[in-house]
């Protein structure tokens, strides 16, 4: 295992009727004036914000309010609640939401401290040196973001998806209860499936050696995933199989399966451009990429692509044909995928052959495989 720093200070309140403690929780961090963020639709339906908002009353914090925040959530949202921030004297963020209402949460929290603008952070993926406390209560399970060290903007007027990163950006508690997910659509649940195992496939495969117990980690985590994707999907109302998918979505992305190894990061990085491009939903975009990706570097690490095959997906080892066991691992990925009903090509996502170019030219990511814009052209023709 290489050298690593864990930190995760996020302190979970998971389990049902939990969101009744927000206000509690956000006292007991000092808040003084509270931003709520959320897009509004289901969180508004369910009675969910007037919960919040209760508790916030009960607690005797002020609040103001910044909702419409959209799925990919914009740069302009994140500019507005700056502004409102800063007029209002916020001193502490709350996100209500999926993860597009707690990543624009982050942003807002960084930019109004920052002095410059919160984008170049963005643009670059640089660490934020600053940040207000957020907290979160989070509504699906999918992005991790409620317990990770991350937040993903969209910059519309560019169609530049980009992200930044640091400790700072860790809400200090986050809120989950998973009978909020249980009124979901099937494909914003199957979306999350495949983004919480994505989120460990980007961090599973690795050139470091010996990482014997977070591949255990990380394997059981898939194969609760797994498990449990097609019950939710099939009987939306089984809280178990909800609770299950939601810790695996906070445990598959606060990087305790990414810790002593070096990470990869190639499906996102792929993803990224198309995401900002098509406004399509994450989960769906990594469907496409991911077995395409898969078939063009397996070579480079057959053993490692026989473990993901024996271990996650219980193909039978054949010591005389490795790579025909690593093959059989990428082919049950792809048909999971479908099962779920997600796209598992690029046409079926709505991704025309003509902006191919656009997508691959002068990119690069990786290190599993060092990928270059050729590479990535050539794995978006194979996601074809």
């Amino acid at each position: 295992m290489d050298n690593f720093m864990f930190y995760s200070p996020t302190r979970f309140l998971f389990g049902k009727g939990e969101e009744n403690q927000v206000g509690t929780m956000c006292a007991q961090y000092g808040a003084k004036k509270v931003m709520l963020v959320y897009g509004g639709g289901s969180v508004v339906r369910s009675g969910l914000l007037e919960r919040v908002k209760s508790s916030l009353d009960k607690a005797g914090i002020p609040y103001c309010e910044l909702s419409g925040i959209k799925p990919n959530p914009r740069l302009s949202s994140v500019y507005e609640g700056i502004q409102l921030g800063r007029e209002q004297g916020v001193d502490f963020l709350l996100g209500v939401g999926g993860g597009s209402a707690i990543d624009a949460a982050k942003g807002i929290a960084v930019g109004i401290l920052y002095e410059g603008d919160v984008w170049d952070l963005y643009k670059a993926g640089a660490e934020v040196p600053v940040s207000l406390p957020v907290g979160c209560v989070i509504t699906l399970a999918a992005t991790g973001t409620e317990g990770s060290a991350s937040s993903v903007l969209t910059n519309e007027e560019t169609n530049e998806k980009c992200g930044a990163k640091g400790d700072l950006l860790r809400p200090v508690f986050s809120i989950m209860n998973p009978e909020l997910t249980c009124t979901l659509p099937a494909y914003q649940t199957a979306c999350g499936v495949t983004d919480i195992m994505m989120h460990i496939i980007d961090r599973y495969f690795t050139n470091s050696k010996d990482t014997f117990v977070v591949d255990e980690i990380s394997e059981a985590l898939l194969r609760t995933v797994i498990k449990y994707g097609p019950i939710a999907l099939e009987h939306p109302d089984d809280y178990n199989a909800r609770a299950q998918i939601m810790w695996a979505g906070t445990l598959a992305h606060n990087n305790l399966c990414g810790v002593g190894r070096e990470q990869d990061w190639s499906n996102h990085g792929i993803q990224a451009p198309i995401g900002g491009l098509y406004d399509s939903a994450h989960g769906a975009g990594l469907a496409t990429v991911c077995p395409a990706w898969m078939l063009y570097v397996y070579k480079h690490d057959i053993p490692r692509f026989v473990r993901w095959a024996t271990n996650v997906w219980g193909v039978e080892n054949d010591v005389y044909d490795p790579e025909g066991v690593a093959l059989e691992g990428i082919r049950r990925t792809k048909e999971f995928f479908k099962r779920m009903g997600m796209p598992v090509t690029l046409a079926e996502l709505g991704v025309k052959d003509e902006d191919l170019e656009y997508l691959s030219k002068g990119r690069a990511c990786g290190n599993f495989v060092k990928l270059s814009g050729d590479d990535i052209r050539a794995i978006l023709e194979l996601a074809r």
